[in-house]
């Protein structure tokens, strides 16, 4: 059985009830090192080994998470491994819905001389910046394009939201940063917020 095929039908909005809140909370710690030093071409393969590993063992999700997780009427993660297993870490094998809408933004280094070796840390702000300010892309999804996915993703949150149900999204860092930019322009408000790292949620509400 899939986590998707074990899932209650959405309830049916209800036009008299106020949205329920958002909460977008960043996936646990993965289990791929960070303490190397890498030249570009190394970045890439690190990144890629990233994104299909899963997280590190031992890790218990933060209690506010799992109370956040209860009071949801949805979960939703993106399809990636790190994201799944913090939904089930959360919630169990059957309550979440995976969805590749809520991927993370892709993260090419730029082409900087071999002799340059770096942290992974320091070659995602790099890659970052290039990527948002500069619009290298190497070939992957751009910025204009992942703007418009995460306004897709926050229309799904929000239809998810509309009937009065808490809606719970277990994703990715900066990608859940481009959702929350989105849901801050159709006027939800940040109410709460527990940083940026790994297990933290941000809280929306309407209004």
């Amino acid at each position: 059985m899939t986590a998707t095929a074990a899932l209650k039908p959405l309830p049916t909005r209800d036009l008299a009830a106020a949205p329920g809140a958002i909460v977008l909370a960043r996936h646990g710690e993965p289990a791929l090192s960070r303490r190397v030093r890498l030249d570009a071409a190394g970045y890439r393969r690190w990144w890629a080994s990233y994104e299909e590993g899963g997280l590190l063992h031992g890790q218990t999700p933060p209690s506010g998470l799992v109370q956040a997780a209860r009071a949801a009427g949805v979960v939703f993660c993106s399809v990636r491994r790190r994201s799944v297993e913090t939904a089930r870490a959360v919630v169990g094998p059957d309550h979440f819905r995976s969805d590749p809408v809520f991927v993370e933004a892709p993260l090419p280094p730029p082409s900087l001389p071999r002799w340059l070796k770096l942290s992974p840390r320091t070659w995602g702000v790099i890659a970052r910046s290039a990527w948002w300010f500069f619009g290298h892309h190497d070939g992957q999804e751009t910025r204009t394009r992942a703007t418009a996915r995460a306004r897709e993703a926050a229309s799904r949150l929000i239809e998810a939201a509309e009937g009065g149900q808490d809606v719970l999204l277990l994703a990715h860092g900066f990608f859940n940063a481009m959702i929350g930019r989105e849901l801050k322009a159709r006027g939800w408000r940040r109410v709460s917020t527990g940083g940026y790292r790994y297990w933290c949620a941000q809280r929306f509400e309407q209004g």
